[in-house]
């Protein structure tokens, strides 16, 4: 048997994952910085279909152009397109929305740890409709990352009320959301490859969320100006563009476990903007709770080898 190839370029590939780690922790900053200028969520997910999906769509016609001739084998027939437009709804529409939501109601900090355990359900769709084996040590990570949660939702709970409830239920529903996405997203990024998948989901959502836009605000809500111009600009390419690149380029130099491990320092960056830029309280609560969830994430993701389906956009 061959040893393994090592890694190209790695300390290229991990500064690449750590970029792509940190740009997209600021989704949440970016959100409720918007929140504070006035702009609601939706409008927010808006702008953000806006600005990424001609980027993403583009770079899949190059790709798609570039490696499928027309003379060659086809790749996307009917079904294959209504499934993954399908997916993309669930993963960047549904998830999106309800995450988004989630944060005129709760801390940037527990948005992010929640959102965080979608790995947990990917394994439990697994389970349940592919009868794969759930492990002691999967269950005991899983309890280690909520009994964190737990902590800090408490502690938020008994200071700001029912309104925790409602953004850690939010979350919790973008988590599973992103978690039957990622499920359901693996066998047609196998078929399609992953530029070509995420510009067709991406669009899907797209078009998913502006006629839902439409429906409950008027065109008039998209004028924003000033700083809060400056955010829509931030959501669509700091917090999407770049860092779905930025990982995409990782796993392509380092691989898809080592750069999803590097991508656990993701909640501490967000933590610390939260703390650093809004405002946000961190109390030993919030220390003990972070820690407990991100050893649970990470002994989960090392111990289930669970690699990635494509460069996230994390709903």
């Amino acid at each position: 048997m061959s040893a393994p190839r090592p890694p190209r370029h790695p300390y290229l590939g991990a500064a690449l994952a750590l970029l792509g780690a940190g740009l997209f922790a600021t989704k949440g900053i970016v959100i409720k910085l918007a929140i504070a200028e006035g702009i609601d969520p939706l409008t927010t997910l808006t702008w953000r279909m806006i600005v990424a999906v001609p980027i993403f769509l583009t770079v899949g016609i190059i790709y798609y152009r570039r490696q499928h001739p027309k003379d060659g084998p086809r790749v996307l027939d009917g079904p294959t397109l209504i499934r993954t437009l399908l997916v993309g709804v669930l993963g960047y529409y549904v998830a999106s929305f309800l995450d988004f939501q989630a944060l005129a109601f709760i801390s940037a900090q527990l948005d992010r740890l929640i959102l965080l355990t979608y790995p947990f359900f990917v394994v439990l769709f697994g389970a349940v409709f592919m009868r794969r084996r759930v492990t002691p040590l999967m269950v005991a990570a899983l309890l280690v990352s909520y009994a964190g949660i737990a902590l800090i939702f408490a502690h938020d709970l008994s200071i700001e009320g029912k309104d925790v409830l409602l953004g850690s239920a939010l979350v919790l529903g973008a988590a599973i959301a992103y978690g039957a996405y990622q499920f359901l997203a693996k066998p047609l990024i196998d078929r399609l490859g992953p530029e070509l998948f995420t510009s067709l989901a991406m669009s899907a959502a797209g078009f998913s969320v502006i006629p839902h836009f439409l429906v409950t605000h008027p065109v008039s809500a998209l004028a924003v100006t000033g700083p809060g111009f400056l955010l829509m600009l931030a959501i669509g390419t700091i917090a999407t563009v770049l860092p779905a690149y930025c990982t995409s380029a990782a796993i392509g130099l380092i691989g898809s476990e080592r750069t999803a491990v590097i991508g656990n320092v993701s909640p501490v960056v967000t933590v610390a903007l939260a703390i650093g830029i809004l405002g946000e309280t961190f109390t030993p609560w919030h220390a003990l709770g972070t820690a407990l969830v991100l050893s649970g994430v990470v002994l989960f993701t090392r111990r289930a080898r669970l690699k990635p389906v494509e460069p996230e956009l994390e709903g």
